[in-house]
């Protein structure tokens, strides 16, 4: 497996990541285990989750209950900013809310720290500072190592660079959004707007390539390619190609149909992420 800087941070990271969205939630425990184990064998460092993920906070707790002494061999990323309520009380940017959810997230993981926390979407509530200034502090604290957003447009990817660096702040080194054969959106703005900003200051792209881990064959892994072969953007459909025993250093014809454009995307290396998904495909990462 392919180790790679996230942008220009000193963060390593496997080239393909591990997207976490369905761990406690479209599949449970055992099966969460087999997937976890699988990509560690295959070399895979980088774990993507988030707070919501597993009908919210399932995902963190089973990560927590099943990584155990190999969470000292991952880099473990999380998210927080989406609702984790019925009520608009827990959701987010707010620094009270930042030091309230951080927390919880550390208690479901079962760790001391966070390798990378992500935003999981703009908070037009919250100014960007105080959400900046909130994030600075958890890094100055020790609980968590890297900051980053998701689903930001790539203005306010560069408004909060810009804020970062006029206010002495620790900034974004992520900025994960949806990106794939089919949809090239952030190669219009969100590519180029990192792609110049200053090394210091530097949003790298995440790219999501859409897959799916077969939970229930811990020594075969398989993809189903999305939305490709001509699919029209909004048909989020499986086209049900199954590749048994699929290699994940795109040795197969579609593993490289599906990796190869996020693994070769212009720019600063960039970490490809797979989603995981069992039945059916959830839009976003």
């Amino acid at each position: 497996m392919e180790i790679r800087n996230l942008g220009a941070s000193g963060l390593r990271v496997s080239a393909i990541g591990l997207g976490c969205n369905n761990f406690g939630g479209r599949i449970g425990l055992d099966a969460t285990r087999k997937v976890i184990h699988k990509a560690l064998d295959l070399g895979i460092t980088l774990f993507d989750t988030a707070d919501t993920y597993g009908e919210r906070g399932g995902a963190e707790t089973c990560m927590g209950q099943i990584l155990g002494d190999d969470r000292k061999r991952i880099v473990l990323a999380t998210k927080f900013g989406m609702p984790m309520d019925d009520e608009d009380v827990k959701v987010g940017g707010s620094r009270r809310y930042i030091m309230n959810e951080v927390e919880d997230s550390l208690r479901r993981l079962r760790t001391d720290w966070i390798d990378l926390y992500q935003i999981h979407q703009p908070d037009p509530r919250t100014p960007l500072e105080e959400t900046l200034r909130a994030l600075d502090d958890l890094v100055h604290q020790g609980k968590v190592r890297y900051i980053g957003c998701s689903n930001f447009p790539a203005w306010q990817v560069m408004e909060a660079q810009w804020t970062a660096k006029m206010c002495g702040l620790h900034a974004f080194v992520s900025c994960q959004d949806e990106y794939s054969l089919v949809f090239r959106k952030p190669e219009t703005e969100l590519m180029p707007a990192s792609a110049k900003s200053s090394p210091a200051a530097f949003a790298a792209a995440e790219d999501e390539i859409v897959g799916h881990m077969n939970a229930d064959h811990a020594d075969a892994v398989q993809l189903y390619a999305t939305r490709l072969l001509g699919q029209p953007a909004g048909d989020w459909k499986m086209t049900g190609i199954d590749t048994e025993g699929l290699d994940l250093r795109c040795g197969g014809a579609v593993a490289r149909l599906a990796f190869e454009p996020a693994l070769a995307a212009p720019g600063d290396a960039r970490a490809a992420l797979i989603a995981l998904v069992t039945k059916a495909r959830t839009r976003g990462p």
